[in-house]
């Protein structure tokens, strides 16, 4: 008997496989309302990520869904290109990510600056929180970062106003309470009940028992909620921006599953992730949700972790889960319209706060400034922005702050036998420049400098040209022509 078809195994991915559904299921329905669409198709998303996903080679444990770090983005493109293009979207995306995985890029991923990466889910994670402090409210959220921002003191007058949304409000504090607090729990059940569901269910029970006025999620059924995307909708793919929320999707999603596949490698001593083919994976997933209308679909950490931690020893757990899911979908729908939106809302809060690293912050500002100011930046600027610009802008500060950290110049300056010895060591880049012209502009006018350059690893056009130019005007002032030794390298 092969040791996948061993009973202890198949007990364990069928344990495993039931506390990630009860993890994934309050996840699907919740990214999916707060994206702006049904909540069916969150469902449809996990269940491809579980069926598909879940069958191909790549990563052995890692659970693939719709991610709450994609939900920010999704939002906004529904809203300007309307649901029917979000699958046009999704589809291209995933063919983005397959062509990514032929050409065996996913590797490169894993070079992507860990602070931008972290940057963007912290500015993803206050946008998520800023939003759905609305939805909490059973308000509807305003469509920009700063907006939300100024609107908050409106948002708490209104609440204090209406009995419906102080309602909704401590159903959605009260889930957030569920979630901190439930594995402090004493006993057995925190363990072995997932706490989202917890929550989740609590907040339905006592909706339910209490007879609160709140709004519920809406129910249109399984297949209702497929939308498959018409020839308009591909053909607007040609729209620059329709262009680049693919580019978005496909970056951020390869870049998320790809690092949160790197993550769940830690946790656990089995096969290690193929990244190619855990992008191909990943391409396979999208172009599916795509052709069915679906979210897009990242590999998600935190119903990884579950899965590892659960005790999961092949890949049957991950695709059980998905059949689980389509299983709840097809036979309970009803289910989804008693689960209060506040208590949905809850739980994205609580997965919001979780993407903005607090504490690493702080490490990180002690050890490496450097990087705690890109983190910052990325953060802010898609907050302010957007989500594409923010990562650009991130990107753009890392590329800035390597070139800075790598032209290291030193300066060395002695006087002997009525000369001036100047020995320039290190990398003489254009960002350089002012330090080196300022300490050469103060040098005596009236003796002859010998400019030593052999010391430099590299000499870039703009530091050449404005040496070339000193040593001109250094010439020009009545003393003799400055002697310059060449580095062995110098940029033409």
């Amino acid at each position: 008997m092969t040791p996948a078809l061993e009973p202890s195994t198949l007990r364990a991915d069928f344990s495993a496989s039931l506390v990630v559904f009860l993890v994934a299921l309050p996840l699907c329905v919740g990214i999916a309302v707060a994206s702006g669409v049904p909540a069916e198709v969150g469902l449809v998303t996990g269940i491809v990520g579980g069926i598909v996903v879940g069958a191909l080679p790549g990563s052995t444990f890692q659970v693939s869904g719709p991610a709450a770090g994609l939900t920010v983005l999704v939002f906004e493109a529904v809203q300007a290109h309307g649901t029917g293009a979000l699958g046009a979207i999704v589809l291209a995306s995933g063919l983005a990510q397959l062509l990514l995985g032929v050409l065996r890029m996913g590797r490169w991923f894993r070079a992507i600056s860990v602070a931008v990466v972290q940057g963007m889910l912290a500015g993803i994670g206050l946008v998520l929180v800023l939003g759905q402090l609305y939805t909490l409210t059973d308000a509807t959220a305003p469509g920009s970062g700063p907006a939300k921002i100024t609107g908050l003191p409106g948002l708490v007058a209104d609440t204090l106003a209406s009995p419906q949304a102080l309602s909704a409000t401590a159903l959605g504090a009260g889930t957030i309470a569920v979630l901190v607090l439930w594995k402090r729990l004493p006993g057995r059940v925190p363990a072995a009940v997932p706490a989202p569901l917890a929550a989740v269910a609590l907040a339905t029970g006592a909706t339910a028992a209490f007879g609160l006025p709140v709004d519920t999620v809406g129910v249109q059924g399984l297949l209702d909620s497929v939308n498959l995307p018409g020839v308009s909708d591909l053909a607007a793919l040609g729209d620059i921006a329709m262009l680049g929320t693919v580019l978005a999707f496909t970056l951020i999603a390869s870049a998320e599953s790809l690092f949160s596949a790197a993550a769940v490698d830690r946790m656990h001593d089995g096969p290690r992730t193929r990244f190619d083919k855990e992008l191909m994976a990943q391409g396979t997933g999208n172009t599916v949700c795509g052709l069915l209308g679906a979210l897009p679909m990242t590999a998600v950490i935190v119903r990884s972790a579950a899965n590892v931690r659960a005790g999961a020893r092949t890949r049957a757990a991950r695709v059980l889960h998905g059949v689980w899911l389509l299983l709840f979908a097809a036979f309970l729908p009803a289910a989804l319209g008693l689960i209060p939106v506040a208590a949905l809302a809850g739980v994205l809060v609580h997965a919001g706060c979780k993407l903005v690293p607090g504490r690493e912050l702080v490490s990180l500002w002690r050890e490496h400034r450097g990087e705690a100011v890109v983190l910052g930046v990325t953060a802010v600027a898609v907050v302010a922005t957007n989500l594409f610009e923010g990562v650009l802008l991130g990107l753009l500060m890392a590329v800035i702050k390597t070139a800075w950290e790598t032209s290291h110049i030193h300066t060395d300056v002695e006087e002997c036998h009525g000369r001036v010895r100047v020995r320039l060591t290190g990398n003489a880049t254009f960002l350089r420049l002012p330090r080196i012209l300022d300490t050469l502009e103060a040098l005596p006018q009236d003796r002859p400098v010998d400019l030593d350059l052999s010391g430099l690893r590299h000499l870039d056009h703009a530091c050449r040209t404005a040496l070339t130019n000193w040593a001109a005007r250094h010439a020009g002032a009545g003393t003799e022509p400055v002697r310059t030794h060449e580095p062995a390298d110098s940029a033409s």
